[in-house]
C-alpha cells in the first residue's frame, strides 16, 4: 500500500505542476459559478415577484440550468485531458522501462495513477459542495439527501471516465490519441444502447452497457443498486484490462493469452450486470423528500393487492397509429414506463402480440397507396425487423381477444392470474402514455369494484357516445382522451327507465342532466326510491327546464331558481357566468382548496340558481358560486345578445352571490349519500370542456374530476398527489445578486488563478 501512496502522490506532484491540470480547475469553477449564480439569481427574481417557489434544492443543483446538472454535461471534456497523459507520457519519456525492472508491480503502477486522479475528482467534487453549503445555509429546508446523492452520481460517473482514461493511455505513447480515443470509448458507451435491439439477448446486454443517463438517475435523486454497480463495474473493468495490459507487455505474452485475459474479464463483467440488471436482485433509494422517483403510496396500496401472477400484453396494430412503440427495438423504453410498478411486483411478465388490422390510420393511405392491408403489414414488418409469420391475421387476432371496441388501436391489457383483466391506452394528446394516475387506475379495477355511472337517457339527456358540441363524451367515455371517466377507472353506461321499475343496483352514480322532456310517475318513482336508499347521483339542470327538473329537487329540499344568471362582463356575454370555488368547499377534497387558492374559475353558460326550499335532513355545502357583485337572478332579459340585462329589484331582482352548485350529505342505510347538484349541464359539454377564453383560467374538467371523486368516496379517480416540497424559500434578498455573482464567478476562479501563478513562480525559482 505504501507503493501505491507514493505512486500518487508521485503523480499529483506531476499532475499540479503542469498546466492542464489549473486549467481545468479554473474553466471548471468558473462555468460551475455562472451555472449556480444564473440559477440562483433566477430563484430570486421569481421570489421578488411574488411567485411561489418550488423545490429550490433541484432547481438550484439538478435542474436544466441547475450547477450540478450543467456540469456533468461537460464532464466528459475534462478527464480525458487528465487521464491522457497517465501511462503515455511514461512509454514516450521511456520511464516505463524503469517501472518494468524495478520491484513496483503492475498493480501498485495502475492503482497508484487511478487513486492520483480519483483525489484530481475529489477537488472538483469540493467545488460542488461549496455550491450545496452555500445553498444549506441560504434555503429553507433543503433537501440535503437528495443533494448528496447526486454528488455521489457525479463522483461515479468521473471514476468511471478515469478508470477508461486511464485503460486508453495504457494503448498508446501519444497523449492526444489517448484523450480522443477515451472520447470515442464513452461516445460508444453512451450510443451502444441502440445496437441489437431487435435481439432479445444482446437487447439486454447492450442497454446494460450504455452509460447514457446512468448518472441522470442520481441527479433525479434515485440510488439504484443497478446503477452503483454498473459503475463500479466499469472502474473494475478498465482497470483490470490496465494491469492485463501491462502484464502483457511485461511478461511478452502471446496474442491468444492476451485475447483470453481480455475476455474472461470482459465476459465476467457482463455476466456480473446482466444479473444485476433482474427486477428480483434489484434495490432502490428514492432520496428526495417529497419521493419523487417511487409510486404515491396510493399506488402502493394497489401493488399489494395484486397478488398472484400478473401479465401486460400489449398489441400491436402494426396498421394503426402509434405501432412504432411497440416494437422490439423499443422494448428497453417500454420496460422503463413500467418500471416504478415492476419495483413493487418484479414478476410482472410484459408480451407482445403483433397483428394487422384495418383502422383509423388515413397516413398509410398516402404512404402505400397501392397495397392492401397485408402488403402493407408485410412491408412494414420488414422495415421494422418482425418476422411476419409471427404477425397475426384479422381473423386470428379477433379469435384471441376482442379489440373491436378499443378499434383496433395500439392497446395493452393487464391480467391476472384469476383471469381479471384491464384495458391500458395511449391517448391523443402531446403525453400519449398513461401517467401514474391511468396506469394504477386500471390496475386498481382489479383489486376494487368500480363505480358504475349511469347516465339517464330517454328524455332528450346529453349524449354520452356523441362527440357533438353539446354532448358528454369528453369526460364520459372518450377512449383517446386521457381525463375521461372510463381511464379514470369508471365503469360508463346509460340507463333508460322506460320498461324498468327500479334502478339497478349495481350503479353507484347515477347522472341526470337537461331533462328535455318531463318524467313519468312511474320514473320519478324509480328515480325517488333509488335517493330514499341512499344512492350517490349528480344533478345538472339547465335554463328553460326548471318545471322538468324540480319534482327531482324537490325530494332534497332544493329547486332550480326560475330565470337566468347573468354577470357583468365587458368581453363575454353576460350570461356567461364565470363561477368561483365557494370557501366552505375547500375542505372537501385537497384540489378544490388549490383551486380556490388559485382564483380558478368554473365557466357555466346559461346556468340558473339554486335554493333551498326545506329541509330533507342533508348536509348543504355549496360548491361554486356567483360573485357578490356584477350579479344576480335575471327573470326578464332572455335575449343576451341584442339586449343588455339590467338589474330591476322590483320584480325581485337582487345583486348577491348565488349558489350554482351544491354538495348534499346524509348518513343513511349504514353509509353516506352523496348528491351533487349544479345549475348548467353545459359545463360538462365537449364544446365547454375544449373552450379557452382569452384572461379565464377555467377548471371545468378539475371540477368534473373532483365531483366523481367525492361521489366514490376518494377511490376513483386514483390519488397520486405528491406533498408540496418544503424547500421553497431563500432566505437572501435580490440585493445580494451582485455579491453571488462576485463570489461564485470573481472570487472562487481567481483564487485558483492565483494559487495556480504562486505555484508556477515557486517553481520557476527553484
Amino acid at each position: 500500500m505504501k507503493t501505491i501512496i507514493k505512486i500518487m502522490k508521485n503523480e499529483l506532484y506531476t499532475l499540479f505542476y503542469s498546466p492542464i491540470a489549473w486549467l481545468v480547475l479554473i474553466i471548471f469553477a468558473f462555468q460551475a459559478g455562472m451555472a449556480f449564480s444564473d440559477a440562483y439569481l433566477d430563484q430570486l427574481r421569481q421570489q421578488a415577484l411574488d411567485y411561489s417557489l418550488y423545490g429550490v434544492t433541484r432547481s438550484l443543483l439538478f435542474g436544466w440550468d441547475g450547477v450540478i446538472s450543467s456540469m456533468q454535461r461537460q464532464l466528459y471534456l475534462y478527464i480525458p485531458l487528465l487521464t491522457m497523459g497517465l501511462m503515455s507520457q511514461e512509454y514516450n519519456r521511456g520511464s516505463i522501462k524503469l517501472l518494468y525492472s524495478s520491484p513496483i508491480t503492475n498493480k501498485q503502477i495502475i492503482f497508484g495513477k487511478y487513486l492520483a486522479i480519483i483525489v484530481y475528482i475529489l477537488v472538483l467534487i469540493a467545488f460542488l459542495f461549496i455550491y450545496i453549503l452555500f445553498s444549506l445555509f441560504t434555503i429553507k429546508n433543503m433537501d440535503i439527501p437528495y443533494a448528496l446523492a447526486g454528488v455521489l452520481g457525479i463522483f461515479l460517473l468521473l471514476s468511471a471516465y478515469a478508470a477508461i482514461g486511464l485503460f486508453m493511455s495504457t494503448l498508446t505513447s501519444y497523449q492526444v490519441v489517448a484523450a480522443v480515443g477515451t472520447l470515442a470509448l464513452l461516445s460508444v458507451l453512451n450510443f451502444i444502447n441502440n445496437v441489437g435491439q431487435e435481439i432479445p439477448f444482446i437487447r439486454d446486454i447492450t442497454y446494460w452497457l450504455s452509460m447514457s443517463g446512468r448518472s441522470d438517475t442520481f441527479l433525479e435523486g434515485l440510488i439504484c443498486s443497478e446503477d452503483v454497480l454498473y459503475f463500479i463495474l466499469v472502474i473494475v473493468l478498465f482497470i483490470s484490462l490496465s494491469i492485463i495490459k501491462l502484464q502483457a507487455e511485461r511478461t511478452k505474452k502471446n496474442l491468444i493469452q492476451n485475447i483470453a485475459h481480455y475476455g474472461c474479464v470482459i465476459i465476467l463483467a457482463l455476466g456480473i450486470g446482466y444479473a444485476s440488471s433482474r427486477p428480483q436482485l434489484m434495490c432502490y433509494y428514492d432520496a428526495t423528500e417529497t419521493k419523487d422517483n417511487t409510486l404515491t403510496q396510493s399506488s402502493i396500496d394497489v401493488m399489494k393487492k395484486l397478488d398472484g401472477p400478473l401479465t401486460l400484453t400489449t398489441y400491436v396494430n402494426l396498421l394503426s397509429e402509434h405501432y412504432y412503440y411497440g416494437l422490439p427495438k423499443s422494448y428497453n423504453e417500454d420496460i422503463d414506463r413500467f418500471e416504478r410498478y415492476i419495483r413493487f411486483k418484479p414478476e410482472i411478465e410484459m408480451k407482445y402480440v403483433y397483428y394487422y388490422h384495418k383502422t383509423y390510420f388515413p397516413l398509410l393511405d398516402t404512404r402505400y397507396p397501392n397495397l392492401n392491408d397485408e402488403e402493407r403489414a408485410r412491408r412494414i414488418s420488414d422495415i421494422s425487423n418482425i418476422n411476419f409469420s409471427k404477425v397475426l391475421t384479422p381473423e386470428q387476432i379477433n379469435q384471441q381477444v376482442d379489440l373491436s371496441g378499443e378499434d383496433y388501436r395500439f392497446v395493452r391489457i393487464f391480467e391476472r392470474g384469476n383471469g381479471q383483466k384491464s384495458f391500458l391506452r395511449l391517448f391523443g394528446d402531446n403525453v400519449i402514455f398513461p401517467g401514474e394516475t391511468e396506469i394504477t387506475a386500471s390496475l386498481k379495477r382489479m383489486v376494487v369494484p368500480s363505480p358504475h355511472v349511469a347516465f339517464l337517457s330517454g328524455h332528450g339527456e346529453r349524449n354520452i357516445y356523441s362527440a357533438g358540441e353539446q354532448e358528454y363524451a369528453a369526460f364520459a367515455e372518450n377512449k383517446t382522451f386521457r381525463y375521461s371517466l372510463l381511464n379514470q377507472g369508471f365503469n360508463i353506461s346509460t340507463l333508460s327507465l322506460e320498461n324498468i321499475q327500479s334502478i339497478p343496483k349495481e350503479i353507484d352514480i347515477l347522472v341526470i342532466s337537461d331533462i328535455k322532456k318531463s318524467l313519468s310517475p312511474s320514473e320519478l318513482t324509480a328515480i325517488s326510491n333509488y335517493i330514499s336508499i341512499g344512492g350517490n347521483l349528480i344533478i345538472a339542470g339547465e335554463s328553460r327546464r326548471q318545471n322538468n327538473m324540480n319534482p327531482i329537487l324537490e325530494q332534497l329540499g332544493l329547486r332550480f331558481m326560475p330565470g337566468i344568471l347573468v354577470q357583468q362582463n365587458k368581453d363575454y356575454p353576460q350570461d356567461l357566468i364565470l363561477g368561483n370555488i365557494a370557501t366552505q368547499a375547500i375542505n372537501l377534497t385537497p384540489k378544490l382548496r388549490y383551486l380556490k387558492y388559485n382564483g380558478s374559475k368554473v365557466s357555466m353558460p346559461g346556468a340558473i340558481g339554486i335554493e333551498q326550499i326545506s329541509n330533507k335532513g342533508f348536509e348543504i355545502i355549496p360548491l361554486i358560486e356567483t360573485d357578490s357583485t356584477g350579479s344576480w337572478n335575471e327573470l326578464e332579459t332572455t335575449n343576451f345578445i341584442e339586449t343588455t340585462a339590467t338589474l330591476n329589484p322590483t320584480i325581485g331582482e337582487v345583486e348577491k352571490s348565488i349558489p350554482i352548485a351544491l354538495y348534499l350529505s346524509r348518513e343513511i342505510n349504514g353509509k353516506t349519500q352523496r348528491i351533487i347538484v349544479t345549475g348548467d349541464s353545459d359545463c360538462f359539454s365537449n364544446s365547454e370542456l375544449s373552450r379557452t377564453r382569452e384572461g379565464i383560467p377555467s377548471v371545468n374538467f378539475t371540477m368534473i374530476t373532483e365531483s366523481f371523486r367525492l361521489l366514490s368516496n376518494g377511490e376513483f379517480p386514483v390519488d397520486t398527489r405528491r406533498p408540496r416540497p418544503s424547500d421553497d424559500q431563500i432566505y437572501l434578498t435580490g440585493n445580494a445578486s451582485l455579491w453571488i455573482k462576485l463570489l461564485f464567478i470573481g472570487l472562487l476562479p481567481c483564487s485558483i488563478i492565483i494559487l495556480s501563478l504562486g505555484l508556477w513562480w515557486k517553481r520557476r525559482g527553484k
